[in-house]
């Protein structure tokens, strides 16, 4: 029998998702400011051949999701990733995990909350930290609320952001092929300023680290999967769907702007969506996709609020962090987590206010890294959890591709962007900052079990 949305689980929370927000969560979670405006950074770094970037990483992404996918619905979990660490590796990547995402996140919701206040600078003159502070407000109250408001919030924020991206290939291609008024068919972009690979063959892995920081976010779903309905279902189709997800909306869309804008052009760097547009003659093209790109961001905001306070809450169970955070109202939000959470976003949208180059910038690059620290983590929990289950003779009824051979790899590949971040002298820092993050947290979970009176040799993964 189908539980009804407004279910109480056995941890407090409530199922108040349906399969259409899962949906939607999964689809719009790949689709955020960094796809409308870095995308433009990209095609700048490698030329017209920044789409096969955006391929390379989207590949990744759908391992890393196939291996969630598996994991998620053999054993659904509020801390999703942070449990199946836990579970697969012991107690030290489960706090790692769970504690890398959170810090991500938060950080990410203070950048997201400056961003959206500087889009709104395009049409409201107030100073930037009010309306970042309106933007702060509104999302958490979106999230207090109700889990049902969250998923309505981000059901409608990721339709636009759908229908955009959609509305931009049927346009982008007819112009391209000639058949829009005006047009002719017309590929020359592709070779003519430089060649196809403009800057050389090696540039397209340069661009994987912006690339694939644009596309952080499809995982979400396997978390708010175990807050619907049936979290099998949910999470195996919007698992599934990553794929036409990443191949249209990123790989699509970036070769039809290599094809309409040269790949030197200096309106690629500000919004190459709006340039492309504007290409089209569509009318109030700048102010429609500002429009857009400030959903896109209120959206990351939106589930970034929900994601971090979640990953709290779980810790909080399992008491690496404070017990209070556990505390759930009358309609299953656990709000203590999400107003922890939400301080942080706070204090990020004063930093980049008071010092936007020294306090904001080291926030910004010490959480650029760690989310390959989190996506490593995953697949080798993967790796393990998959030989233990195979061992044991349990059937799984949803099945990470050719393993262990594309998880390993997988791993190897990540691991590549990490040593290229480091090698780079503009991503060096993020590497060094990152790997900062993650000792100070082994510090703090040395001195957590300590006080716990835990021995650290009971740290052995537990069984699944």
């Amino acid at each position: 029998m189908t539980a009804t949305t407004d279910e109480v689980r056995t941890d407090g929370l409530h199922k108040g998702l349906r399969q259409r927000h899962l949906t939607m969560i999964a689809i719009g979670g790949v689709i955020g400011a960094g796809l409308f405006v870095g995308s433009g950074v990209v095609i700048n770094e490698a030329g017209p051949s920044a789409f096969i970037t955006y391929a390379l990483c989207g590949v990744l992404i759908i391992m890393v999701m196939q291996m969630l996918g598996e994991m998620a619905v053999a054993k659904p979990h509020t801390g999703s990733f942070s449990q199946y660490a836990r579970d697969a590796l012991g107690n030290w990547a489960g706090f790692s995990v769970a504690w890398l995402y959170w810090y991500f996140w938060v950080i990410i919701v203070g950048f997201e909350a400056v961003a959206g206040a500087k889009i709104l600078q395009y049409w409201i003159d107030l100073p930037l930290w009010v309306m970042s502070l309106v933007l702060m407000l509104l999302m958490t109250a979106t999230n207090l609320y109700s889990v049902k408001t969250f998923g309505e919030f981000e059901y409608w924020f990721a339709g636009i952001k759908v229908a955009t991206i959609l509305i931009f290939l049927v346009t982008v291609t007819l112009f391209v092929l000639g058949l829009w008024p005006g047009a002719q068919l017309d590929f020359s972009n592709l070779t003519a300023h430089g060649g196809f690979f403009p800057n050389g063959k090696t540039i397209i892995l340069a661009g994987m680290v912006t690339a694939i920081f644009s596309m952080v976010g499809a995982e979400i779903a396997t978390i708010a999967g175990a807050e619907s309905d049936d979290p099998e279902r949910a999470v195996t189709k919007a698992t599934r769907s990553v794929v036409w997800r990443i191949s249209l909306f990123f790989v699509g869309s970036v070769f039809l702007l290599a094809v309409i804008l040269p790949w030197n052009s200096t309106e690629l760097g500000a919004s190459p969506y709006v340039s492309a547009f504007e290409k089209l003659g569509v009318p109030y093209a700048a102010n429609l996709m500002n429009a857009v790109v400030l959903t896109s961001v209120l959206s990351c905001l939106n589930s970034g609020l929900y994601t971090a306070s979640r990953m709290l809450f779980v810790l909080a169970r399992e008491g690496e962090a404070p017990q209070r955070v556990t505390r759930i109202n009358s309609r299953g939000v656990p709000i203590y987590a999400i107003l922890l959470s939400t301080i942080v976003g706070f204090l990020c949208v004063v930093a980049a206010y008071l010092s936007p180059k020294g306090i904001f910038s080291f926030l910004i690059n010490s959480s650029g890294a760690v989310i390959l620290f989190a996506y490593i983590l995953i697949a080798a929990s993967q790796l393990v959890l998959r030989r233990r289950a195979e061992a044991e003779g349990r059937e799984l009824k949803f099945k990470m591709w050719g393993f262990p051979y594309l998880t390993i790899l997988t791993i190897v590949a990540m691991l590549a962007i990490l040593v290229s971040m480091a090698w780079r002298a503009d991503t060096r820092s993020q590497i060094t900052l990152g790997l900062v993050s993650w000792g100070a947290l082994m510090v703090a979970y040395v001195i957590i079990r300590a006080r716990k009176k835990a021995p650290l040799t009971s740290d052995a993964p537990a069984t699944s």
